[in-house]
């Protein structure tokens, strides 16, 4: 049997429980499962690539074969560096899959050698994003029910923290 290991590529602005779905079940599919936290040069991050490396590092400790990274480049050239074989995405909606589509035709003309694997989300998190995380909080709401408990505290401080600065 040959080692077979995916990466699971997303900005994690903060990591919330949807991710932690996609994260545990694609863990169980691969040998080793990376997940590289990116820079979006298109959203605004209220946390640090230093900080959502150590969010995710926390929240993912009890999964062995997990391993947070980042990088910078191109997703599908360094898929190739790292021996990965697959790019796991997960969707919500309809709406998610016309870019995800774009996105793995493109990485395949880039790697042929790169799958993209498509999870569905578990319907009690299809409304779930980042984003909507980050509203409640600054508007003063719960968030438990929406991220990682071993991220919750960072998530909080850092939200109120912004928003009493107007970030």
């Amino acid at each position: 049997m040959s080692f077979k290991s995916a990466i699971y590529p997303g900005s994690f602005d903060p990591v919330t429980k949807g991710h932690m779905d996609i994260i545990k079940r694609s863990a169980k599919m691969y040998d080793k499962l990376y997940i590289a936290v990116l820079t979006n040069s298109s959203k605004r991050c209220s946390f640090t690539i230093d900080e959502r490396i150590e969010m995710i590092k926390k929240c993912t400790a009890h999964i062995s074969n997990v391993e947070v990274c980042t990088f910078s480049g191109l997703l599908a050239e360094y898929a190739k560096s790292i021996g990965v074989i697959a790019i796991v995405r997960g969707l919500r909606a309809v709406t998610d899959f016309e870019y995800e589509f774009q996105m793995a035709l493109t990485n395949k003309k880039i790697n042929k050698e790169l799958e993209t694997i498509f999870l569905t989300t578990n319907s009690k998190y299809m409304y779930l994003s980042s984003s909507i995380v980050k509203e409640i909080a600054r508007n003063g709401g719960d968030i438990t029910d929406f991220v990682p408990a071993a991220a919750l505290e960072d998530i909080k401080n850092r939200l109120e923290r912004n928003d009493k600065n107007g970030l």
